[in-house]
């Protein structure tokens, strides 16, 4: 397995990062599983409740965060030394990729020292400050930015991985279980998301990606099952136009269910 190297920036991490209290990555195998969205709706959902929350996506390639909290084009100020994370709102900051690229269509061509040497600064020289929880929102899959954040990290509380209801879905979250496990990251629980939504026309409940499979696989890998999150358009067109769908539309069931994930994902730190 590869191994970050150690050299005077670890030290600089772990003074950044004893300020956090919690840090939590949120993964999953394979893209288009909504992983993005849960990290910010959780971000948000712990902010409302008076928590200190940074969010930080660690998406070097595709980096959608800035865009999804509406601070797309917003760069973050810096004196020279260390770089203030982007505010949000009360209680919440932000750095992405996307924070620092002038154009969003500019893509970043890099291989893997070069991205390590970014996260690197992201975790070492951003002013986080003194927060509850820092999320992290990973790209897809188990290469070089999720494996580097596990081994960079000191005292990552633990992760969160996002999936979908079909069956396949099963040997994909165990792939991205098995990785948090191989490296000592407490494994919080399997989020099973875009699940059923009502039929605008006639009511009916339609599954978009069948059910159960996220529920499946928490049961067979013995880990804790956060829920189903129902599939709601609001939250792509939240997303979209930079608004936190927890908050724009908080009595609807699928934010009443990704509040419900993240209280047992919190628990899971006890």
């Amino acid at each position: 397995m590869h191994q970050v190297a150690i050299d005077g920036s670890m030290s600089r991490i772990k003074e950044n990062m004893a300020r956090v209290k919690n840090k939590i990555i949120v993964m999953s195998n394979k893209g288009g599983v909504g992983k993005s969205s849960v990290a910010v709706s959780f971000a948000a959902l712990l902010s409302g409740k008076g928590s200190k929350v940074g969010l930080l996506d660690i998406d070097i390639h595709g980096p959608s965060i800035a865009k999804m909290t509406g601070k797309e084009g917003v760069s973050p100020v810096s004196d020279g030394k260390a770089i203030e994370p982007v505010p949000v709102r009360k209680n919440l900051v932000m750095l992405s990729m996307g924070s620092l690229l002038k154009e969003g269509e500019t893509p970043v061509i890099w291989r893997g020292p070069m991205k390590l040497n970014v996260l690197k600064q992201f975790l070492s020289d951003v002013n986080w400050g003194g927060l509850d929880y820092l999320i992290i929102d990973a790209p897809p899959g188990t290469g070089d930015e999720p494996l580097s954040i596990c081994q960079l990290l000191p005292g990552l509380a633990g992760g969160v991985v996002v999936t979908t209801g079909q069956d396949v879905a099963l040997l994909d979250s165990k792939k991205a279980v098995n990785f948090l496990k191989q490296l000592g990251v407490r494994v919080l629980g399997i989020v099973e998301n875009m699940t059923d939504f009502p039929c605008p026309h006639c009511g009916k409940h339609v599954n978009l990606f069948k059910a159960g499979g996220g529920e499946k696989a928490a049961a067979s890998l013995k880990v804790p099952f956060l829920g189903r999150i129902p599939f709601d358009p609001d939250m792509v067109e939240a997303g979209d136009k930079g608004l936190l769908f927890v908050e724009t539309k908080k009595d609807s069931p699928a934010a009443k269910a990704l509040a419900a994930a993240i209280e047992t994902a919190i628990e899971g730190l006890k």
